[in-house]
């Protein structure tokens, strides 16, 4: 995958941030499919689609890390104009795999160049704690639950559950981002304040 990044590597940030996107950018109960269950339209969550573009403005690397068909984030993520704004895609239709499953972690990392010695300066942001967090728990990468809605658990079902961060909407993020990025360049883990 080409990497689409605007800004030189001066002017980037050191964290790293992995999405998902059903209820994290995509209002889930919005969705609209076709007879093969391909979603051809969605609504975003409020204050996703800003969430998205300040970040990227900002200098942060953006992935999508989903449980889905392909053809379904593509259709949504440009119906909104955010396709652009993704470095990578890592749909768990093109990688068999389902989060918490490692392979979808890895494949992000792989798809910007990244090895799993950077975990640590990754969070992945999602709605589920059992794929999404647990996922990245697994792995040493920080975890940040979005507490968006309640079709799914809001507490952990163990501790592999657990995550790091917890945000009640999608433009907390840009603070939390802020923060965990400011970490790292002092040199202390993201994680290291749970």
């Amino acid at each position: 995958m080409k990497l689409r990044y605007d800004k030189p590597a001066s002017e980037r940030r050191r964290l790293i941030l992995f999405l998902d996107s059903g209820d994290t950018i995509v209002d889930e109960s919005t969705e609209i499919r076709d007879a093969d269950g391909i979603v051809v339209s969605a609504e975003l969550i409020p204050g996703a689609a800003a969430m998205v573009k300040t970040l990227r403005e900002r200098g942060f690397t953006l992935a999508l890390v989903a449980d889905g068909e392909a053809q379904s984030f593509k259709n949504i993520f440009r119906q909104h104009g955010l396709y652009d704004d993704f470095e990578a895609m890592i749909y768990s239709e093109n990688i068999k795999a389902l989060k918490p499953n490692a392979r979808m972690f890895k494949a992000a990392l792989g798809a910007l160049g990244l090895g799993e010695d950077d975990c640590g300066r990754v969070a992945m942001v999602g709605n589920n704690l059992s794929r999404d967090v647990k996922g990245a728990n697994a792995l040493g990468i920080t975890s940040v639950h979005l507490a968006w809605t309640p079709r799914y658990p809001r507490e952990p079902a163990d501790e592999s559950e657990r995550p790091d961060y917890t945000i009640g909407e999608p433009l907390e993020l840009v603070a939390l981002a802020e923060r965990l990025d400011a970490r790292l360049a002092e040199g202390r883990g993201a994680r290291s304040d749970v």
